[in-house]
């Protein structure tokens, strides 16, 4: 599973794509709000950062404005994918891009009918939000794997990228449900690489080779 940061701060992006681990970026309109930027120069310096992706949002909530907005963000960089929300306008908008060779990704999908539509439109990405489902009683992941289903039975080509991750289970959850992406906020991203006995057994590890009196180099 591909891993994505939310986030358009850039100081923070490019100390975690030293790790390696990083294959794309997602930002919407309140993080481009957040980091208090021109949002073409963000989206620009993010995409020197990362070669991944990196999905920009368009604000227009009509499909004509999507357009004029999504060409140029599109015109940045090469890796820009335009974010467009899972509206009747916005799913005319991604097929109209798809047609012209942009890549997309449709966002705000809360069920697998949604999905549906997104892929028919020819969507590159579509980002079910699972956990603002989980804030409303329902199981994100099963989401997940209700488009996986769908989309593997039709053998569409848009990826699912898991977004709204809150915690790493729904880091893990997402992976198990066959997501082929997920988006994650920097501070969760941080927390996947901790586990409480990882700590403790290298804490064991270096107190030991310290009575060595031992050196490799």
């Amino acid at each position: 599973m591909q891993l994505f940061l939310d986030s358009a701060d850039v100081t923070m992006l490019k100390d975690l794509a030293a790790t390696g681990l990083v294959d794309g970026v997602t930002t919407n309109p309140t993080l481009i709000a957040k980091a208090g930027r021109p949002m073409l120069e963000v989206i620009a310096e993010i995409c020197e950062i990362v070669e991944g992706p990196v999905s920009a949002e368009v604000a227009a909530t009509e499909s004509q404005g999507m357009l004029a907005e999504g060409r140029k963000l599109a015109a940045v960089a090469s890796n820009v994918v335009v974010k467009v929300p899972l509206t009747r306008e916005g799913l005319i908008a991604t097929h109209a891009f798809a047609r012209e060779g942009i890549q997309t990704n449709v966002t705000l999908c809360f069920s697998a009918p949604q999905a549906l539509l997104a892929a028919k439109a020819g969507a590159t990405y579509v980002s079910p939000f699972i956990g603002r489902l989980d804030d409303y009683g329902a199981v994100g992941s099963e989401l997940i794997s209700e488009i996986r289903a769908i989309y593997d039975n039709y053998d569409f080509d848009t990826e699912i990228l898991a977004a709204s991750i809150r915690n790493p289970a729904h880091v893990t959850a997402a992976a198990i449900a066959g997501a082929d992406c997920a988006t994650i906020p920097p501070p969760v991203f941080k927390t996947l690489f901790k586990h409480p006995l990882t700590e403790l057994g290298l804490q064991t590890f270096l107190s030991d080779w310290k009575k060595t009196g031992q050196s490799i180099l």
